[in-house]
């Protein structure tokens, strides 16, 4: 018949790893350090093997020691987080989440519907606004969580992917053609100086077509085929699609999704939240492999 490991003393045997000696581990999670030498006692004796050298002036982990540590360390991710999928009591209160609302779409209502699935006892506001305002807030403590569209990453930021910033329009839209082009951005839309300052270099007239702060009215103009906008590859939806200019309008630059997580509250919360939001974009398989500054 199977054994079963103590996940107490495997709880004890990784903290003294980690912590380099029983004195230190008993510390940490509030035991007698007779209390912890026990545990470890019983564990090697369930497993008949010693997992620890005492022989010198430390602990150290001998090569039966070494080989648990890693299953120990999996067993007890497990167990944690069975437990606060299925309590919930790690995680209640409010989640503030910042996007851009450009980049909302396809990702984050499927992040979202998820994270409620499995955090029910947590309310997410979600706010969306331009990276420069979102970054702000996130600095003055009013967010926990962002996702920005910049062309770098600022310390402590992750980029998420980097996609090319593409030219947009109708269905079957002709207002590309003309010229001036029209444009439709947001007065402080960051893709806005950028396009731009593109269409001067290649010698394309341009005017703007609608001056707003309104996500809402630029769209109206888009899709009514008034105007041309620029947007983060596969973001587009329905409502617009890629125009195919055949090199008429000037290439733009890629830009970075990066993300940034709060550590005022611990970071657990927000950790799940950021965790979700990686594995999304992985699973769109549209970028490099995560890089970290700082």
């Amino acid at each position: 018949m199977p054994r079963n490991l103590d996940l107490t003393a495997l709880r004890s045997f990784v903290t003294v790893a980690d912590c380099g000696g029983v004195t230190r581990a008993a510390g940490l999670m509030n035991l007698t350090q007779s209390a912890v030498s026990m545990q470890l006692k019983r564990l090697e004796e369930a497993l008949d093997l010693p997992l620890l050298d005492r022989s010198g002036r430390g602990i150290a982990l001998t090569p039966a020691g070494e080989q648990l540590l890693g299953y120990a360390r999996r067993m007890l991710q497990l167990n944690d987080e069975a437990l606060r999928k299925m309590t919930g009591s790690d995680f209640e209160g409010v989640l503030r989440l910042g996007v851009p609302h450009d980049i909302v779409y396809p990702v984050i209502p499927k992040v979202l519907h998820r994270f409620a699935t499995d955090y029910p006892r947590v309310k997410v506001q979600l706010a969306s606004s331009f990276t420069r305002v979102l970054r702000s807030q996130f600095e003055r403590g009013e967010l926990d969580v962002i996702l920005t569209t910049e062309g770098g990453v600022d310390q402590g930021g992750q980029t998420l992917t980097t996609l090319p910033l593409v030219w947009v329009g109708a269905p079957g839209g002709q207002a590309w053609k003309q010229r001036p082009l029209p444009l439709a951005f947001e007065e402080r839309c960051r893709f806005r100086q950028e396009v731009q300052a593109q269409l001067d270099r290649a010698g394309v007239p341009w005017e703007m077509a609608v001056e707003s702060e309104s996500t809402r009215s630029i769209e109206a103009t888009v899709s009514a085929d008034l105007a041309v906008h620029a947007m983060l590859e596969g973001t587009e939806g329905q409502m617009f699609e890629q125009i195919s200019h055949n090199g008429t309008l000037p290439d733009l630059e890629r830009i970075n999704i990066n993300i940034y997580v709060a550590e005022t509250l611990g970071g657990t919360v927000q950790e799940e939240m950021a965790d979700q939001i990686r594995h999304a974009y992985r699973a769109m398989g549209s970028g490099p492999d995560l890089r970290a500054v700082g």
